[in-house]
């Protein structure tokens, strides 16, 4: 094995399961990696930042600043994040020079519910519709057993992709913390539908009782957008709850390097992921959901929409004023790890022997 390799190899193995080596770094892979190096597509996201929306210290507008001044593609905003300031509190006329903002700085906008109830779809796209939006976000927080929560999520699905049909959508289902990739993916597969799809966030599988690379292949043939983050995994009873931590700090327990790489080169001809999301969620605090021996149809608790709070020591302005340093630390650490990828990839291509020329016919 070559140095080049040998770093290649050492970067996807970094925390990441022995069950599945790392690919080599072919002339060709090193080709595939730098064509989705070049297409990729980084979007802020509210929740890094939501301290200081909520305590309005900034606003939606604010956050498309952000994203322009990182150099980013877009902005992923849940529709209740700054809340008199949010999305869902906007009039027409707010939200159309929410829309224009983002147009003038080039920007694309998703959005997110953390819902798939008919009112609350029903209100995000009439929201998405106003600000040209095409992309939406969607997880459902219902109580009860396995069997009944997908059937009442099967049914819900069913309206999103009519919704979608006749408005020009595109919904991405989270796998958030009480469902199994497994499960969700065979809900996409039973519904066949071109514009209903997946969102992997790197770390809700934990709560699920699954584990990264798995739930990946799992749901990798569905998955559309991607909610980055770091995770530190916290046992609970038989399960396994999540911190959130620093992506790529010493504590955070993802393969986040050998994630990001699959998702990369998920597509054939074309990327298959459109928009990786910066969801830095430090000191966010998630139950474990799912248990290593649970019985066959679970019983799967309600649960409230994310939040964090205030870890012990903080007050409000410490939190909100740490939350940017942490936003910026992030991009720093993707950034850093989509380079090195890169020129991995270029040391390859350019170590690879040159072809033989033909011979001459005579």
């Amino acid at each position: 094995m070559n140095v080049i390799q040998a770093r290649f190899h050492t970067l996807l193995s970094h925390k990441a399961s022995g069950d599945s080596p790392p690919p080599l770094l072919t002339p060709p892979v090193a080709e595939k990696l730098l064509e989705r190096l070049e297409q990729l597509r980084l979007f802020a996201h509210a929740y890094p930042l939501l301290s200081n929306l909520t305590q309005g210290c900034l606003k939606p507008a604010d956050l498309l600043d952000f994203a322009y001044a990182h150099e980013l593609q877009g902005v992923s905003l849940h529709l209740l994040d700054g809340e008199e300031n949010s999305l869902a509190r906007m009039g027409r006329d707010q939200l159309l020079a929410f829309a224009a903002q983002a147009e003038r700085l080039g920007l694309d906008l998703h959005l997110e519910i953390s819902s798939t109830r008919k009112e609350d779809v029903d209100q995000v796209v009439a929201i998405a519709r106003t600000l040209g939006v095409r992309n939406i976000r969607v997880y459902s927080r219902y109580e009860g057993h396995l069997s009944r929560v997908l059937d009442l999520i099967e049914s819900d699905l069913h309206y999103l992709a009519h919704l979608a049909e006749q408005h020009d959508l595109f919904f991405d289902f989270e796998q958030h913390e009480e469902l199994k990739s497994g499960e969700i993916a065979r809900l996409l597969e039973r519904l066949k539908h071109p514009r209903l799809h997946a969102l992997f966030d790197f770390g809700n599988m934990i709560n699920a009782c699954e584990q990264p690379l798995a739930a990946l292949h799992n749901l990798a043939a569905h998955i559309r957008q991607v909610h980055l983050k770091g995770v530190r995994i916290v046992p609970e009873q038989n399960g396994f709850g999540h911190y959130g931590v620093l992506q790529g700090s010493a504590a955070d327990d993802l393969p986040s390097p050998r994630m990001l790489y699959e998702l990369l080169m998920l597509g054939e001809r074309a990327p298959q992921v459109i928009a990786f999301i910066l969801e830095q969620e430090n000191h966010y605090i998630a139950p474990a959901f799912r248990q290593a021996d649970e019985v066959p149809d679970p019983f799967i608790p309600f649960r409230e929409m994310s939040e964090t709070a205030l870890p012990p020591g903080y007050t409000a302005q410490r939190m909100a004023a740490d939350e940017r340093r942490w936003a910026n630390n992030q991009i720093r650490y993707v950034r850093g790890l989509l380079g090195e990828l890169k020129v991995l990839a270029e040391l390859t291509l350019a170590a690879a022997p040159s072809p033989m020329p033909e011979a001459k016919q005579r």
